[in-house]
């Protein structure tokens, strides 16, 4: 790696075969595997292990105590609070080795948030914009803009993109925050292009 234009502690260690994007910051006590590719922007707590293979976007922020394993993809702009959970096996065994064919892979998309503590059950897709609760456990997929938590983890709501809960009238809702317009369309919402000048941009 020739390029210096992010900041790694002396204390994380690094492999051989890792990209890092420019901006870029990786905190205390981390281990970043081999054939890691890690977007521009991003912040790595401290004591958080990124696994071979695995990708993370831009301006991704994984908090402290995290381990993302192979077959986790997190998109852009993706929050993993601390000591949040993945995993890559749906029965592991001590004695009966598994091979990487069987590990089940995990799909964060853009703008997604997982709260402290939360666990991710392999396999399930985290929707763009998705909230998971803290302490929640994901056993099935959630679909983007859903608010969601408990054990398992039930939805329990819409999200804006920008983080606060969205209350709709009817088919519709407004982010009281930043101004943000939502269409419910079926299961699913869709942002309503919108000229309001007061509208906030995402950070």
């Amino acid at each position: 790696m020739t390029n210096k234009d992010y900041f790694v502690h002396p204390s994380s260690f690094l492999d051989d075969d890792v990209q890092i994007g420019e901006g870029t910051k990786i905190w205390h006590f981390c281990h970043i595997t081999s054939g890691a590719r890690i977007g521009k922007k991003c912040k790595i707590g401290q004591n958080v292990f990124i696994d071979r293979d695995v990708r993370l976007g831009n301006n991704v922020k994984i908090q402290n105590n995290v381990s993302v394993y192979r077959g986790v993809t997190l998109e852009d702009n993706v929050f993993c609070g601390p000591s949040m959970v993945f995993s890559n096996v749906i029965n592991p065994r001590s004695l009966y080795r598994r091979d990487i064919g069987e590990y089940r892979k995990t799909l964060v998309k853009k703008g997604a948030t997982i709260g402290a503590n939360a666990t991710i059950l392999c396999g399930v897709t985290i929707g763009e914009s998705a909230f998971i609760g803290a302490g929640s456990v994901v056993t099935k997929d959630v679909p983007p803009y859903r608010l969601v938590y408990g054990n398992p983890a039930n939805i329990k709501g819409w999200m804006c993109e920008c983080g606060e809960k969205l209350e709709f009238k009817a088919t519709r809702a407004k982010c009281y925050e930043c101004g943000r317009e939502y269409e419910k369309l079926a299961q699913r919402i869709i942002r309503r292009a919108s000229n309001d000048s007061h509208e906030k941009p995402l950070k």
